[in-house]
């Protein structure tokens, strides 16, 4: 059996004293080490979680710039491609217009050459209308 005297004592104020220098060496060294290894963590994490704002921010920012750049090029798109068809209908308005112009000056050229046709073919008819009556009758006509 376990008997009970003074050495019981001695042990217990033992073991009270090295829990008290393990602590004193060993365990509040250690937690100390482990408060300042969480707190560096949370600040970590704080930082973290603001870097992962910041580029959230900044990757909004870019994407409404895209977004803006976009359309910003296709309204110049559509500008250029009006102005293109405004330029196509003023070339083609000119060259409509040069074409009723040369189009007038050749009609005028035609029925100056057709008068000058007629009449020398009006001075001639004299002439064929004798031709074709010998030819006919096989005498002059007179």
């Amino acid at each position: 059996m376990i008997n009970v005297d003074g050495s019981v004592v001695i042990q217990i104020v033992n073991f009270i004293f090295l829990i008290w220098i393990l602590n004193l060496v060993l365990y509040k060294p250690i937690r100390k080490i482990i408060l300042q290894r969480k707190e560096k963590v949370t600040e970590f994490e704080l930082d973290i979680e603001a870097l992962k704002t910041d580029a959230g921010e900044k990757d909004d920012i870019f994407t409404a710039g895209i977004d803006e750049a976009r359309a910003k090029g296709l309204r110049e798109k559509e500008a250029i491609f009006l102005y293109g068809v405004e330029e196509e209908k003023k070339i083609i308005e000119d060259i409509n217009e040069r074409t009723r112009t040369n189009l007038s000056d050749v009609r005028k050229k035609i029925e100056k050459d057709a008068e000058g046709v007629r009449q020398s073919l009006e001075k001639e008819v004299d002439g064929f209308a004798d031709v074709i009556g010998r030819k006919i009758l096989g005498r002059a006509v007179t």
